[in-house]
């Protein structure tokens, strides 16, 4: 029983992860595509900084959960995924360096750089994250003794490939969608006429991958074995066309929420899809990772359950209250006066 709780405490927490970190991550991809003054790359700077290090919180703990509840999985992800998992965590660090260092000099070429850090470090990671997750839909080349038979190439396969250009893009209009939130004017014109065009492309890719999907993994015939886990990806087909309703009468927050309800069913859907497994196998299905081999004993898991349950209330808190604190519209006077980046 424990092992299911926490498997879903897993999925929940990568669900929340990209639901609320995805929008700075797509809005740091967009950075060179919508600022076209200083004044307006310190809005969007602006519309992340107060925001970014609280989502991050949400990885932490998905990543928190994988070594804590279920080590072995930790282990062979860590050791199997080492270069990506590195790269991961070098882009994160440049963005998180790029939004504290762009303001120490007022040179053109200083700021130049660290844009560029911001943009490289929010677009690595989308699709990063998009590929990784795409194999693990897939199934990974383990072994019986967790050995990954492979390589950073052996992920670049054309369905991971898709899954990483489908976080970028679902990110992508996220991120424009969460400034049309919180500006005005032309800079809120263009984020809203952004997410509209990647809309498009955004919709052809999510058919094209779960079209994929049903050839590449078996997560449709673990859903439909299980009828009502189906609202999952209806609430993903949901999500992704009354976006575009929204979007188009100009209802920004509506839109901005359809989004994240997107992205909460479609990784849901995908986490609902592998269970029990958590790093299938490729090779030989007996092979793989599941929540019951790899979990960590009972008595462990259920004082950590006791732990997430008196702790969890209190992030979530202090999240409500920072978006609260900061939900002022972001313009040139308002960047101007009192703490800003």
């Amino acid at each position: 029983m424990f092992e299911t709780i926490w498997f879903v405490i897993w999925g929940v927490a990568w669900a929340v992860y990209f639901m609320l970190d995805g929008f700075d991550l797509g809005l740091g991809t967009l950075f060179p595509f919508l600022a076209k003054n200083e004044t307006e790359k310190r809005i969007l700077v602006n519309a992340m900084g107060p925001f970014w290090d609280g989502n991050e919180v949400w990885l932490i703990t998905a990543g928190g959960v994988t070594f804590a509840a279920f080590p072995r999985a930790y282990a062979i992800m860590f050791s199997g995924l080492y270069t990506p998992l590195m790269l991961l965590l070098f882009a994160l660090i440049l963005r998180g360096v790029a939004f504290e260092f762009r303001g120490k000099e007022e040179g053109r070429a200083w700021r130049a750089i660290w844009d560029t850090c911001l943009v490289v470090g929010s677009f690595l990671p989308a699709l990063l994250l998009g590929v990784a997750f795409a194999n693990i839909f897939a199934g990974l080349p383990l072994d019986a003794a967790g050995i990954f038979h492979g390589n950073l190439f052996t992920l670049l396969n054309p369905y991971g490939l898709l899954g990483g250009v489908l976080f970028v893009l679902i990110f992508a209009v996220h991120g424009a969608l969460w400034l049309t939130t919180r500006t005005e004017g032309e800079l809120q014109a263009r984020a809203g006429r952004m997410a509209t065009s990647l809309w498009w492309a955004e919709a052809v890719v999510a058919v094209a991958f779960l079209a994929l999907t049903w050839f590449s993994t078996r997560l449709w015939q673990n859903v439909l074995a299980k009828p009502l886990l189906l609202i999952l990806p209806l609430l993903a087909v949901a999500g992704l066309l009354s976006l575009r309703v929204f979007a188009a009468k100009g209802a920004w927050w509506k839109a901005w929420f359809a989004s994240s309800a997107l992205i909460l069913g479609a990784v849901l859907f995908g986490v609902a899809g592998l269970f029990p497994n958590l790093l299938p196998s490729s090779l030989d299905p007996a092979a793989s990772v599941t929540a019951f081999n790899a979990a960590s004993s009972p008595l462990t898991l259920k004082i950590m359950l006791g732990v997430v349950l008196c702790f969890l209330p209190v992030v979530i808190g202090y999240q409500l209250w920072v978006y609260l604190k900061f939900r002022d519209t972001l313009n040139a006077e308002s960047i101007g006066k009192g703490p800003a980046y």
